[in-house]
């Protein structure tokens, strides 16, 4: 147990510290050499990577639309009931999202327009690994659906017989993603981005990876030619805000939920109740010892930290300040607390509200910013599967009104032929005043 009082501001900085990402100048060259193999070679690269890391058989990147849809025709039914309620639940609160448009004259004779277009060519990138991920499918393809991308990619990496989950295959349907490649890694990032024979070319790439992904979409979002991304991540967290009336075995759940995502999770109790803090740790014990991934979550719950704060208010200024991904606030009348919050990627209020409902099937997206990013980065929405722009429309009158002003603004500023482009319809118009007065 960490005593916050008693730290100094160097201290209190460490025991909020993440833990170190992978060592950076080496992977990012790996990640750069194999971006440019497949540059050079397109599929022959990806395909190449996607034998050696995944599936060693494989012949083809392209999963063929009876192979999916004989995968998901084989998933079971509680298990498609329960996709089917995520996806009308995320596709209501993603709905909701929709933007107005706006127009608005703001000096007589001039119009001024916001309007908003979905992307037209979107990446969705599902991690492999010891899982099937539906509910990233969902969480990516349900806001490329509601937004109206015209073409959605998404990739994940083929297991050993170069197929993918059911799981994976049915939400992608429902999503009406018809594209499907066996490829991951920083290859298939690299693919999207850069496009292949088999694999489109894309204008942004969303979805969280390991760190080779993190680094390659960090890569080729730096190029000219490469693709946007939805944000930064790193490994993915838990911060617990606990009173001395929350549930320890609540808390202790909520812990190991976000620990058994993997060894380099990290997971925070912050409480003003020591009594809390001590039996949420021996829940924790307990809980392990009947979790199948235990040898997960063992390595990352090693790392917790339990922090004892002063009161809840200060308990409140400690997350604020590590910023996590995910809150959940255990405090009584939680909601009381809410205008405090000042960063999270996520918030869970209350005794009821598990992150795992975030994950799942509450109708929120569950793609965050970690790592401190959620200071300036926001959680996924529909507006990330848009893009906004601006019109402009100036009458005879617009032009009269406002030119003045615009000449003075940029003849103080030096641009002699941002004046020029005012000056010459001012005088079109002068002239054309002085032929009706005649």
């Amino acid at each position: 147990m960490i005593t916050w009082s008693s730290l100094s501001n160097d201290e209190k900085k460490q025991a909020l510290a993440r833990p170190a990402m992978a060592e950076s100048a080496k992977l990012a060259a790996t990640v750069k050499d194999i971006i440019s193999n497949v540059e050079q070679q397109g599929d022959d690269a990806v395909l190449r990577y996607t034998q050696q890391f995944d599936c060693e058989g494989l012949t083809s990147l392209v999963l063929s639309q009876d192979a999916a849809d004989t995968l998901a025709d084989s998933v079971a039914d509680d298990v498609a009931q329960a996709i089917d309620t995520a996806f009308n639940n995320i596709k209501a609160f993603h709905d909701a999202q929709q933007p107005t448009d706006i127009a608005l004259t703001t000096t007589p004779g001039v119009n001024c327009e916001l309007r908003f277009t979905a992307l037209d060519k979107v990446g969705l990138y599902i991690p492999g690994g010891s899982a099937p991920l539906p509910s990233t499918v969902l969480m990516l393809g349900v806001p490329a659906l509601v937004a109206g991308c015209e073409q959605k990619v998404l990739c994940t990496p083929p297991n050993s017989k170069g197929l993918i989950a059911p799981e994976i295959a049915y939400a992608a349907r429902k999503c009406g993603i018809d594209s499907i490649f066996l490829c991951g890694g920083a290859q298939a990032i690299a693919a999207m981005a850069l496009g292949t024979n088999s694999i489109p070319q894309v204008d942004k790439i969303f979805g969280p990876g390991n760190s080779f992904v993190t680094e390659a979409k960090q890569q080729v979002s730096l190029r000219a030619d490469g693709a946007a991304i939805d944000m930064p991540a790193g490994p993915s967290e838990v911060l617990v805000l606990a009173d001395d009336n929350a549930d320890p075995e609540f808390v202790a759940a909520d812990l190991l939920s976000q620990a058994e995502h993997g060894p380099d999770s990290q997971a925070i109790l912050v409480s003003n109740s020591a009594e809390v803090i001590e039996a949420s740790k021996a829940a924790v014990e307990r809980q392990l010892a009947s979790l199948s991934r235990a040898d997960i979550a063992r390595p990352a719950m090693e790392n917790a930290r339990y922090i004892l704060a002063e009161s809840v208010d200060d308990a409140v200024l400690i997350s604020n300040a590590y910023a996590p991904e995910h809150l959940i606030v255990q405090f009584d009348d939680a909601e009381r607390y809410l205008n405090q919050i000042k960063y999270a990627g996520s918030i869970f209020l209350g005794p009821w509200s598990p992150e795992s409902a975030g994950d799942y099937a509450s109708g929120t997206n569950h793609v965050l910013p970690t790592y401190g990013y959620a200071k300036n980065y926001s959680s996924l929405g529909l507006l990330d599967f848009m893009r906004r722009y601006t019109i402009q429309t100036l009458s005879a009158d617009g032009m009269r009104n406002l030119g003045p002003a615009i000449m003075t603004l940029a003849r103080a500023e030096g641009l002699d032929a941002h004046e020029q482009a005012v000056a010459v319809r001012m005088a079109k118009l002068n002239a054309l005043s002085n032929e009706e007065g005649k």
